[in-house]
């Protein structure tokens, strides 16, 4: 006989792209007696917890399901039990279950199935546009629309580090971005601004990525990376149009950080419990030149540190000293909750829903080498 794990699983497995969460609720009501189930997907902002079976959505702070999507735990009520929907670190939202098992068992194996839904749910999302239509407040500009499809992802965990980035405003982003990618013992990250407005700087910040990513999958060093990725842009645009980068190359086995930095984006760090400013020599931004020589600076990271990268959008839209105070204000959050906490001052400090310009945060936190 399969155990009722196993049933859920391979109807999981079985389900059309677009039929995930029914599939589920047909699993989980035949082989574990839950009569009420939803799937709740975070959306672009991280405001809000959106239905994929129901119509009631959850923005406030203290609901259970974004208490459980917050500490990434069980949280139990009355009449539910809220699970958290996260894969490799990736926060995708919430599973509700209701009623309440009686037993630890079960509710481990429903955090198990919470997790196979996470991954079940990126699989799926090559194949329909349920889940990214379903994770939208509202209607994103065709440039937000390039943007968060660039992304790599908007959090990672992994046992050598925690790294979190957000875009701003969600619904509208330009030419704000970032990228990462980790490989043999090393994170690669970027932050990149391309100019201009609209579509136009969704492009070129496309293009950059697209030349980094390029460059880093035929195992060129950072440096060369950054210069073709230059001349990419420069070949487009003949210095008529650029893109601001800080480009970083994380050891996570020693701490050891390559930097080249090529433009607008600032880099703060939070060292036990003191935020202070990582200043590297400024050279030119992607494509403001035709042959541009980039040289590659490091520094190295002690265990605990936390960096933060913040575009023009964020440090020149505050003072240094708010901004100092908006990254400690982070110190006892993980990084998904940092960047929202730390983007959220921001709007709050400029008494403004949305933010004028672009705005990227990304906060990267290094635990110190594995034993």
């Amino acid at each position: 006989m399969i155990d009722r794990l196993q049933a859920v699983r391979r109807a999981l497995a079985e389900a059309a792209a677009d039929s995930v969460p029914e599939r589920l609720a047909g699993a989980l009501a035949s082989s574990y007696a839950l009569a009420d189930t939803e799937l709740y997907l975070v959306d672009y902002r991280l405001a809000a917890l959106l239905p994929l079976l129901g119509d009631v959505r959850i923005t406030h702070p203290g609901d259970p399901a974004w208490r459980s999507f917050d500490h990434q735990s069980e949280v139990i009520t009355d009449d539910a039990v809220y699970l958290p929907v996260t894969a490799r670190g990736e926060r995708i939202g919430v599973l509700r279950a209701a009623p309440v098992p009686g037993d630890s068992d079960t509710r481990g194996e429903l955090a198990e199935i919470a997790t196979l839904v996470a991954h079940e749910l990126q699989s799926a999302a090559v194949g329909t546009d349920r889940y990214r239509t379903a994770a939208r407040t509202k209607r994103l500009t065709l440039a937000a629309e390039m943007q968060w499809e660039l992304l790599p992802g908007r959090s990672r965990v992994r046992p050598s580090f925690s790294l979190a980035g957000q875009l701003e405003p969600s619904y509208a982003v330009r030419g704000d971005s970032f990228d990462w990618a980790e490989h043999d013992g090393r994170l690669f990250l970027s932050v990149l601004n391309g100019m201009g407005d609209g579509v136009q700087a969704a492009l070129l910040t496309a293009l950059a990525t697209y030349a980094l990513r390029n460059a880093r999958r035929a195992g060129i060093g950072l440096a060369d990376q950054a210069a073709l990725a230059d001349q990419a842009v420069y070949a487009q645009h003949r210095g008529g149009q650029y893109v601001s980068a800080l480009m970083l190359e994380v050891d996570l086995a020693t701490g050891e950080v390559l930097a080249v930095d090529a433009g607008s984006p600032q880099l703060l760090f939070l060292r036990d419990g003191v935020v202070g400013e990582h200043k590297l020599t400024a050279q030119f931004p992607l494509g403001m030149f035709e042959d541009t020589d980039y040289r590659v600076q490091a520094f190295t990271l002690r265990p605990g540190d936390r960096l933060m990268i913040v575009s023009d959008g964020v440090h020149e839209a505050v003072t240094g000293v708010a901004l100092a105070r908006f990254v400690r204000h982070t110190g006892s959050l993980a990084p998904l909750q940092a960047v929202r906490s730390l983007l959220g001052d921001l709007r709050t400090h400029l008494e403004d829903a949305d933010l004028e310009d672009d705005a990227v945060a990304v906060c990267l936190d290094w635990p110190g080498p594995l034993l």
